[in-house]
């Protein structure tokens, strides 16, 4: 049975820094990409970044420069290492596994994700 996990969400201030953390178990997912997205209330879930078999990172416009997706296939885990946050970036967010094996592309979205974590709470305060 697949389950990720969440962890590192947390009240922070603008401009602080905050490390997210997703372990996945079940099979290993080193040849699939992992990604996060976010959600607000009444809020469509929406792809903040994303990160390939091959190491290749994508991100939305809204948070390149200031967020950085890892991961560590040995502990199939992936990580968003999120800088200089502002309120705006107050969401719920969410680690998921693509579907596609081997995908290489630029475009993820929820119906490419195979599976999800249950969230973590990010609140950044002005």
């Amino acid at each position: 049975q697949v389950q990720l996990v969440e962890s590192g969400g947390g009240l922070v201030q603008a401009g602080d820094s905050l490390k997210l953390s997703c372990v996945a178990s079940g099979p290993p997912f080193s040849l699939y990409a992992m990604a996060w997205f976010r959600q607000t209330p009444g809020q469509e879930r929406t792809f903040v970044a994303a990160i390939n078999s091959g190491q290749g990172a994508y991100y939305a416009d809204s948070v390149k420069g200031r967020f950085t997706i890892s991961r560590d296939n040995a502990k199939n885990s992936v990580y968003l290492q999120m800088n200089s946050l502002k309120p705006e970036d107050t969401s719920v967010y969410y680690c998921a596994v693509d579907r596609r094996l081997y995908y290489s592309g630029s475009d993820y979205f929820q119906s490419t994700m195979a599976y999800w974590g249950k969230g973590t709470l990010v609140t950044v305060s002005s």
